[in-house]
């Protein structure tokens, strides 16, 4: 006990550090850990449906092939007429995958169970050098 006194601020630092070295784990397990290349498994297997979260303007700069652009701030009122089907999986893209996590909050709360966000969004859609289409 008085190892745990005397060394007080060592201690509260240790549990900091390890607070932070933890916290990229704790907060992929709640989205955003879809790669690209699981997109396109998701896609092509089960016919996930792909919804960009973009603006309009970012959308008609290149999107995910095959793409239905809904806004973030329209998500809400608009996701049920796109997706029907809510048993189907949803993946949501944004530009660098900010966006599509808070996005998925959204989906989930309407019922699309199998929402996920794309990591890294578009950009990592990019990287893994998978096609992209201007409208």
């Amino acid at each position: 006990m008085k190892f745990i006194l005397d060394n007080w601020m060592i201690l509260s630092v240790a549990l900091a550090s390890g607070g932070m070295l933890m916290w990229p784990a704790i907060k992929g397990a709640s989205g955003g850990s879809l790669t690209a290349a699981g997109a396109v498994q998701l896609i092509n297997r089960e016919k996930a449906v792909v919804i960009d979260v973009c603006e309009t303007t970012e959308f008609a700069a290149g999107h995910v092939i095959g793409s239905k652009n809904i806004p973030l701030n329209q998500l809400e009122e608009k996701l049920t007429g796109a997706v029907k089907n809510k048993a189907l999986p949803v993946i949501l893209v944004c530009q660098s995958g900010a966006r599509s996590n808070r996005a998925v909050a959204i989906a989930k709360k309407l019922g699309y169970e199998q929402a996920q966000s794309m990591a890294g969004g578009l950009s990592a859609w990019k990287a893994a050098n998978l096609p992209v289409e201007k409208s």
